[in-house]
């Protein structure tokens, strides 16, 4: 994905103030072997941006004065109650050096679930996202998480995940429980029903 930027020379509070006023968003770059550096984008491009999950999770051309550079969106801030970007910070990314960064989980085949099809059981999703590393070129933009085989009672573990090549899980000493199958209360299964009927 692309972005342009501007450079800005003037910092603090009132410097920021007047660029948002213009419809521009500040926002700083660093990492890397050069100095952070200082830049604005278009506050409403940006805005709509950050609704776009790549956004968030992909290698980002940031283009200023016509030179690109890789980064990736490290932070933003938002206006309490405007639909206005504060502030947002990006990190040069080095092609050669691995990255941690979130990856975004995509929950799919839950419909056809022996634990939604065969018992009514509820998938609750415990983990929205996971921490990963890897190599720039090898981010995911997501990470798909089937539930095919799920049944009820049961549940799904970080350990079980296929991740894409080259992207490892930055594990916190434990293997994570990403969703669980279970029937609410009071609900019966079709296999019990059934049951109950053949009696």
């Amino acid at each position: 994905m692309k972005v342009v930027a501007f450079k800005r020379e003037k910092q603090g509070t009132g410097a920021s103030r007047r660029l948002r006023n213009a419809g521009q968003t500040p926002a700083i770059i660093y990492g890397g072997t050069e100095a952070p550096q200082l830049i604005a984008l278009d506050g409403n491009a940006l805005f709509h941006a950050l609704k776009k999950e790549a956004f968030h999770s992909s290698i980002l051309d940031l283009e200023i004065d016509g030179a690109t550079q890789q980064v990736l969106l490290r932070d933003f801030q938002m206006h309490a109650f405007k639909q206005i970007v504060l502030h947002a910070d990006f990190q040069r990314v080095d092609a050669n050096q691995k990255i941690h960064k979130k990856v975004a989980l995509h929950f799919v085949n839950a419909e056809i679930s022996p634990a939604v099809k065969l018992h009514a059981a509820t998938i609750s999703h415990v983990l929205n996202e996971l921490d990963v590393s890897c190599l720039p070129g090898q981010l995911p933009e997501f990470i798909e998480v089937d539930l095919a085989k799920i049944d009820a009672g049961q549940s799904i573990h970080v350990s079980q995940l296929t991740l894409p090549a080259g992207v490892t899980i930055v594990a916190h000493g434990q293997d994570q429980t990403v969703a669980t199958a279970s029937v609410p209360a009071g609900q019966v299964s079709a296999e019990a029903a059934a049951d109950e009927e053949k009696k």
